[in-house]
C-alpha cells in the first residue's frame, strides 16, 4: 500500500523535501509530503519568495468522550493520524496494538496525539468507540478516537494520501490502508509507516521524537 501512497504522490505532481543544511553542519530532517508552491512576498522592504506546503485542511469529528475535535485542537502538537472501524476482521487489531506502543511512549507528554478516523461512523457510535477506547486501556486525551461525517471522513483520507472505500465484496465491508500518517506542529504530512509493521512503528517513534527536537526555524513557512 506503501506503493500506492507514493505512485498517488506522484500522479498528483506532488513533492518531497529530504534534508536541509544548516550553516557547515548537515542536518537532517524529516521529509514533507505534499503539494507545494513559491508565493511571493514582501518582507522589510525587499521581495522574497517563500515556499507555502500542503497542509491537512479544517475538519470537525467528535470522540470517544462525545467532545467535539476540530483541527485547532491540534495546535502546538505533532500528531499521528490512522484510519480504521472497530468492526475490522482484519488489519484494524494489528494496527491498534501496534499504535500502542506509541501511545505509551508519549501518553505523558504534552504535545503527541494520535487521531484515528472511523470510516464507518454509522456503527461507531460515540459509546461504541469509547468501549472500544476502554478495550485497548486508552485514558486521557492523548489518543483520540473520532467519528463524524461519512463522506468527509473519505474526503479528509485523501488528503492525508491514505485509500479508503467501501466495498461489498471484502470481509468488514471496507477497504482501507494500514498507514500511520505523522503530522508536523505545522500540520504537513511528514511521514508513512505500515501500521502492522512494528519495524515501520518503531521508526514513527524514533521520527516523532526527531520532530520534538525539530528547530523552530526549520519549520517555519
Amino acid at each position: 500500500m506503501k506503493t500506492l501512497i507514493i505512485a498517488i504522490a506522484i500522479a498528483s505532481g506532488l513533492f518531497m523535501e529530504t534534508a536541509c543544511t544548516s550553516n557547515s553542519n548537515t542536518q537532517k530532517a524529516l521529509p514533507i509530503y505534499g503539494n507545494r508552491e513559491p508565493v511571493t512576498k514582501t518582507v522589510n522592504g525587499k521581495t522574497i519568495t517563500d515556499t507555502v506546503y500542503q497542509t491537512i485542511p479544517a475538519f470537525q469529528f467528535v470522540n470517544q468522550y462525545g467532545k467535539t475535535i476540530t483541527n485547532k485542537s491540534l495546535d502546538g502538537n505533532i500528531y499521528v493520524a490512522d484510519f480504521f472501524f472497530t468492526s475490522c476482521p482484519s488489519i484494524c487489531p494489528v494496527m491498534h496494538r501496534n499504535m500502542l506502543n506509541v501511545y505509551n511512549a508519549f501518553k505523558d507528554g504534552n504535545n503527541v496525539k494520535i487521531l484515528s478516523y472511523s470510516i464507518d461512523p454509522k456503527h461507531d457510535s460515540v459509546d461504541v468507540l469509547k468501549k472500544y477506547a476502554d478495550k485497548l486501556g486508552i485514558s486521557g486525551n492523548t489518543w483520540w478516537f473520532l467519528q463524524g461525517n461519512k463522506e468527509e471522513t473519505y474526503k479528509l483520507a485523501n488528503n492525508y494520501l491514505v485509500a479508503v472505500k467501501e466495498d461489498s465484496n471484502t470481509p468488514g465491508g471496507y477497504i482501507h490502508s494500514g498507514y500511520f500518517v505523522l503530522i508536523d506542529k505545522q500540520k504537513r504530512i511528514r511521514g508513512t509507516y505500515d501500521g502492522t509493521n512494528t519495524d515501520d512503528v518503531n521508526k514513527l517513534i524514533n521520527d516523532i521524537k526527531t520532530l520534538q527536537s525539530e528547530p523552530a526555524e526549520t519549520i517555519a513557512q
